[in-house]
Order: structure tokens, then C-alpha cells, then sequence
């Protein structure tokens, strides 16, 4: 769950902390006070769009951290705190516990915390693709292993059909191939390079380009040395050599010295050893810039190193063998393919059957919310039809029916239900997976949008229930809603200095009654406030 939520200016909001508690966190307020700002402040945090019209204005940054308490993510620590800062230009800087991650890191962290359903998820109910989700949610103890092992063979299956199809070229587009992959293997093969061959020649060539000054300082090196410091040492080792048994010190120095004589004679001869480095003919020159030339071309066409062009020369030439033996090769792709999409047509089978088993029970436990939602004559179904084609979740198409009123036929919900009817769907739906979901804290956005009265209670009553399993944070305009609520918090907004700033408080017992009485009537009297109070003993 989240304990506490810090909010750094995101549109209105300056500098605001919210401590959240478990159980259902109500947030009411006047309107654009910036309750909405703080449930777009949740997007942010995990992972969501962020548009640089939020940075509130004067600013550069926008910032956003969330301290949770996480006792079910047993692959990280139980209290983890998650940022993100988020510039005018576009630069994001996310965290958890401190360690910097991409966007998408934080969005595959957080998706499995919080789950924030507002008017966009309204939509997202309409969409038919999104439904068999809904489905494999509630079945995913039984569904999950299935669809990770179909979805494998979906990867493989597609790469087949791939791997055919450019195989299945006429005669005509094989042998233009065939000719340019053979006349490609022979320019790299009569090349005949070697792995380090390029670096070689690069230090040869340097070499040649020095050639004179090498020449030049190896002779004045070799003439020092023979000149000076051999004789030198040679006169030095003789004068030594008649004291030497004088004192052990002078003939352990004289030993250096004949050390040090023989080291020097044998480097002498290798530096006039290094004298062919200075003298190459033009005929050798212009064989090594001929050959770092052709490398050069060879680099162009077919990678960027020698190991690359190499590498290359292996593929084509694997190419060529599967072209020239194509009918033998599709063959062998088409008999895999079967293969493979046997195995699929089983597994999918067998997902259709869990489906099927779990569409009946969510169809009849979303009846009954509905009805305790006082939509007593609607009647939702699950509709699963077979796909001729495999698609990412096997040959089902899942497809939400709903009729609102009896005698009436079961359509999409697309054509039937209205905004108001939409959120009590979508609480019905939330409301059963609830049991199942392992998301820690749901966020409902103006979940009662359309709706009033009994209708209003019922709602507040299915996020009550929500809230005995999950944290819940909810948004809401409705006294009903707002009674049930285990913490309130009451969210202004006030002008200072020509800037307006959110403000957050936290409510004690009487503050809520009162808070209760101005959102039912819009005034606080002695009538209201019995009516306040009546709410909030029912709830």
C-alpha cells in the first residue's frame, strides 16, 4: 500500500505531502482545487504519459514520490520509495529505493502496485480487444502457464510463416539472388582475409610512413651506445677489476657492471637488428596500401570489421545452401509449422475451456453486483467465439454483452450502456476481480459520475467491500460515497502572492461530518449536518 505521497509542482500543486492509510482514502474538495492532479500525479509515478503543459508554471520540474509498504513482493524490500522528476525539456529521471531505471522499468514495477480506474478505463471496457483480459485475470491461476507456453509457440509460429514466405520467390527472383549472394562469397573468399591482417598492415604502413626518421635516430642511438657507453663501461670493469679483492663491495659492483656491459652489447645488436624497419621498396609500398584498400572496400559492403565480414561470408553462404536446396528447406518450415501449430490449436483448446468455465462465473457474480448496484434489470454476459486465425491469445474472441432493461436483446456494451451505467459496470467488474487481483492499492477517479441516490450507496458500499482486500483512493463528488470513507482528506485550493496553490488536509470525525453536509446540499445547516451525521452512523 502507499503510505505517503509527495507531489512537487504538477500543475496547481506547489508542494503538497499526503499520508495515505489502508482501507478506502475518500478525497473530496472544491472543484479544481486539484483532486484530479493528484490521481494524474499517480499516473505519473507509475510510469503514465506526462505532458510539460503539467509543470507548474514558473518552474522547471515536476516531481513525484510514493512511500510504500509492499509485504507481497517478496523480491524486494517490504518499504520501497519510488521518484520521478520530469524536466521542461523532456528529461526523466526515475528511481526505486534509489537505483535509476527507464520509464519502462517503472512502468512494469508499478503496474502490479497500482491500478487506477477513471473515465479512460470507461472506454477501455468499450474496446472489444480489451475484454478476454478481463477473463484471463480472473482465470490466471489456471490460464497463466497455458497462455505463456502458447504465446512462445505464437513467437515461433510467426517466424515460421516469415521464414516461408521468403522462401517462396519465383524461379526467376531465386537465381537473381542466388547470383548476387554466390558473386559476394567469391569477393570476400579471393580476398583471403585474415583476422588480425588489417591491424598488421595499419602498423606496417606506419612503419613506412616513418621510414626516415626511424632510420635516422636507430643510427644515432646504435652510435651513442657503441661509442660511448660500451667503452665506457668496458674502461670502468677494468679499473674495478684491481680493487676488486680489496672489499666484497667493490667486486659485487663490478659484477653490475659486467651485468649491465652484456645487456648493453645484446640491446646494441638489437637495435641494429630494427634497421630493416627503415628500408622498404616502393613495390612493397604499394602492396600494403593495395591491400588495406581492398579491406577498405570489403568493410564498405559487408561490415565494419574483418570478424564482421567474416561472419557475414558464413551467413550468405548458409543463405546460398537454402536456396539451392529451397523445396528440400520450406518443406522441412512447413512440417515444423504444422508441428507447431498443432501444439497451439491443443493449447488454445484448452484455454477456450477455461475460459468458457471462468465466463460463466464472472457473467453470474457481475449480475449479482449489478443488481446491488440497482441495475436489478440488466443482464451481463460473456460471449466467447472461435477465430479462424491464432492471435497473441489463441483462437478466442471475448466479446462483453449487456442488456439494461427486460425484453430487450443482449448487445455490445458499446451500444448499450450509458456513462453512468458504465461506471457501475466497470465497479461490478473491478469488484469481482478484487478477490483475485493482487494490485495493492485501486484508485477510483469520479467513479460516480452519472449516478445518484441508492444507486450512489451501493457504489460506496462495492468500495467499501473493495477496500477490505486493497487500499483504496477514491475521488468523489457524491455524500454517499464520501460517508463510507475509513480517512477523508479535503483537498482547496487559495491564492497567494498572484499564484494558486492545492492544499490537503486530512479530516477528523467532526471536519467529515460537515465536509459530508456540504457536498450533499452545498450548504452546512442543522438539517444537513443530522442528514451528514445519519450517513456516516449508516456507513
Amino acid at each position: 500500500m502507499i503510505s505517503t505521497l509527495h507531489i512537487k509542482n504538477v500543475g496547481i500543486i506547489d508542494d503538497i505531502t499526503i499520508d495515505l492509510n489502508e482501507g478506502l482514502n475518500i478525497l473530496t474538495g472544491e472543484t479544481g482545487a486539484g483532486k484530479t492532479l493528484i490521481i494524474d500525479s499517480l499516473q505519473i509515478i507509475s510510469g503514465g504519459r506526462f505532458s510539460k503543459e503539467m509543470i507548474r508554471k514558473g518552474e522547471e520540474f515536476s516531481y513525484v514520490e510514493v512511500s510504500m509498504y509492499l509485504p507481497e513482493k517478496e523480491e524486494t524490500e517490504q518499504n520501497v520509495v519510488v521518484s520521478r522528476e520530469i524536466y521542461a525539456n523532456g528529461r526523466n529521471t526515475c528511481k526505486i529505493n534509489g537505483r535509476l531505471v527507464s520509464v519502462s522499468e517503472l512502468k512494469n514495477f508499478m503496474k502490479d502496485i497500482i491500478d487506477i480506474h477513471g473515465q479512460n478505463e470507461n472506454q477501455t471496457l468499450l474496446d472489444v480487444n480489451s475484454h478476454i483480459k478481463y477473463i484471463d485475470e480472473m482465470a490466471s491461476k489456471d490460464i497463466h502457464e497455458l497462455k505463456e507456453e502458447y504465446q512462445i509457440l505464437y513467437v515461433k509460429y510467426n517466424e515460421l510463416k516469415q521464414e516461408i514466405s521468403k522462401n517462396f520467390g519465383d524461379d526467376k527472383e531465386k537465381q537473381r539472388e542466388l547470383d548476387l549472394l554466390k558473386y559476394q562469397v567469391n569477393e570476400i573468399e579471393d580476398a583471403k582475409l585474415k583476422r588480425d591482417e588489417e591491424e598488421e598492415l595499419e602498423n606496417l604502413r606506419t612503419k613506412m610512413m616513418n621510414s626516415e626518421k626511424i632510420a635516422i635516430n636507430l643510427q644515432e642511438a646504435n652510435a651513442q651506445i657503441n661509442q660511448g657507453v660500451i667503452d665506457g663501461i668496458s674502461l670502468a670493469i677494468r679499473a674495478m677489476e684491481k680493487i676488486e679483492g680489496i672489499d666484497e663491495k667493490y667486486q659485487n659492483s663490478l659484477n653490475s657492471m659486467k651485468s649491465i656491459y652484456y645487456d648493453i652489447q645484446e640491446l646494441s645488436r638489437d637495435i641494429e637488428g630494427y634497421s630493416e624497419d627503415a628500408y622498404f621498396d616502393e613495390e612493397e609500398r604499394d602492396k600494403v596500401e593495395e591491400r588495406l584498400d581492398l579491406i577498405c572496400t570489403l568493410k564498405r559492403k559487408y561490415g565494419n570489421s574483418v570478424e564482421e565480414i567474416l561472419k557475414y561470408n558464413e551467413e550468405i553462404k548458409d543463405r546460398i545452401e537454402k536456396i539451392e536446396n529451397s523445396e528440400e528447406y520450406v518443406n522441412h518450415l512447413k512440417e515444423e509449422l504444422k508441428e507447431v501449430s498443432n501444439k497451439m490449436k491443443k493449447i488454445a483448446a484448452e484455454m477456450n475451456k477455461i475460459r468458457e468455465d471462468y465466463a460463466k462465473t464472472l457473467s453470474c457474480k457481475v449480475n449479482k453486483e449489478l443488481q446491488e448496484l440497482e441495475m436489478k434489470n440488466a443482464n451481463f454476459s460473456v460471449q466467447i467465439e472461435k477465430e479462424e486465425k491464432f492471435n497473441i491469445n489463441g483462437l478466442d474472441k471475448v466479446e462483453f454483452m449487456i442488456s439494461t432493461n427486460i425484453g430487450e436483446d443482449k448487445k455490445p456494451l458499446l451500444k448499450i450502456a450509458s456513462g453512468g451505467e458504465m461506471s457501475r459496470i466497470m465497479l461490478a467488474i473491478k469488484k469481482v476481480l478484487s478477490d483475485v487481483d493482487k494490485v495493492s492499492t485501486m484508485v477510483f477517479d469520479e467513479i460516480d459520475t452519472g449516478i445518484s441516490g441508492i444507486a450512489a450507496n451501493s457504489v460506496g458500499e462495492k468500495l467499501k467491500a473493495i477496500s477490505k482486500k486493497h487500499q483504496v483512493l477514491c475521488v468523489t463528488h457524491l455524500a454517499n460515497i464520501a460517508a463510507k470513507g475509513d480517512y477523508n482528506y479535503y483537498i482547496s485550493k487559495e491564492a497567494k502572492e498572484n499564484r494558486t496553490k492545492t492544499n490537503i488536509k486530512k479530516l477528523n470525525e467532526e471536519e467529515i461530518i460537515k465536509e459530508i453536509a456540504r457536498i450533499a446540499s452545498g450548504d452546512i445547516n442543522e438539517i444537513t449536518l443530522n442528514h451528514a451525521k445519519n450517513l456516516r452512523k449508516i456507513a
